[in-house]
């Protein structure tokens, strides 16, 4: 089920893309559902990122997305989480080379929201998961 924030995102992109309700329906309907409410977490995130797609070749919607800055980090290790998961994106092995893609694998990994509050412990656990991911 989409967070409600998802169903804002939405609705702002059918709105830009001035979708009448039967063609909305339509594009619902090839992700098997009648409302948005019943998406699944995958299919929520592909449609955004198909309404996404298809606002931003039309020129009414700029994506709020960043991709990586390796400068962002203040510290050496911060920098160096960065570049392996931007060498993991080259790879093939993460969908997202984005900071918000990588803060959730911190997140995950740390229960931090950001790198920035890691303690350089966490941040040597996140360079070694890092690194064994790239290996396998």
């Amino acid at each position: 089920m989409p967070t409600p924030v998802q169903i804002k995102i939405i609705h702002t992109l059918k709105g830009a893309l001035n979708l009448d309700e039967d063609t909305y329906r339509d594009v619902l309907a090839t992700y098997g559902v009648a409302s948005s409410k019943d998406l699944t977490p995958r299919k929520t995130l592909q449609l955004i990122q198909d309404l996404e797609t298809k606002a931003q070749a039309a020129g009414v919607w700029k994506s709020k997305r960043k991709d990586f800055n390796p400068k962002n980090g203040a510290d050496a290790m911060t920098m160096k989480i960065r570049a392996l998961w931007a060498e993991l994106h080259k790879a093939g092995k993460v969908e997202a080379n984005t900071e918000t893609a990588l803060a959730a694998y911190v997140k995950r990994m740390t229960s931090r929201d950001s790198i920035r509050w890691c303690t350089t412990a966490q941040k040597i656990v996140l360079i070694e998961a890092l690194k064994k991911w790239l290996e396998r």
